[in-house]
C-alpha cells in the first residue's frame, strides 16, 4: 500500500465528503485544500490555497478552476506572489507531471484512476501511478 510509505498526504480537493478526509488523517499527516465539489462543511474546514515546505522545496496546493484549457496558467497565477517549486492541483482530473519554466506542475489525475507520488530528496521527482 503506497500510503504506508509516504511522509505526507497532499490532497488537491474534491473529497466531496468529510469522511475521506478523516480517514486520510488517520493514516498520515494531511495537507489539503477545498475543491469545487466539496461539501459546505469541508469548505469551512479547508483553505483554497496552501503552501508547505519540505526539504527547502515549496509546494503550492490548490484545486484549480474553469475548463481544462488554460488551467496551468490559472494555477500558476494563484501562486504568482509566492516562490513555489511545485504546484499540486486537481479539478481537471487529467494527470499532469511536467516542468514549466522552473515549476513542476503536478496533477495526480482522477482519484479513482490514479494517484501521484512526489519524491523530494535534494531534487524533485513526480510520478503518476495508475490504480486500475
Amino acid at each position: 500500500d503506497a500510503l504506508s510509505t509516504v511522509d505526507l498526504i497532499i490532497h488537491a480537493g474534491d473529497f466531496t465528503d468529510v469522511q475521506l478526509l478523516k480517514e486520510l488523517k488517520g493514516l498520515r499527516t494531511v495537507k489539503a485544500v477545498q475543491g469545487n465539489m466539496d461539501s459546505r462543511e469541508l469548505k469551512v474546514m479547508l483553505p483554497a490555497k496552501e503552501i508547505v515546505e519540505i526539504e527547502n522545496k515549496r509546494i503550492g496546493i490548490t484545486h484549480g478552476s474553469g475548463g481544462p484549457g488554460g488551467i496551468e496558467e490559472r494555477v500558476r497565477k494563484v501562486f504568482e506572489s509566492d516562490r513555489i517549486d511545485i504546484i499540486v492541483y486537481g479539478h481537471s482530473h487529467q494527470s499532469q507531471n511536467k516542468a514549466l519554466e522552473d515549476v513542476l506542475l503536478f496533477n495526480p489525475g482522477k482519484a479513482t484512476d490514479s494517484f501521484g507520488i512526489l519524491t523530494i530528496n535534494g531534487g524533485v521527482k513526480g510520478e503518476i501511478i495508475s490504480s486500475r
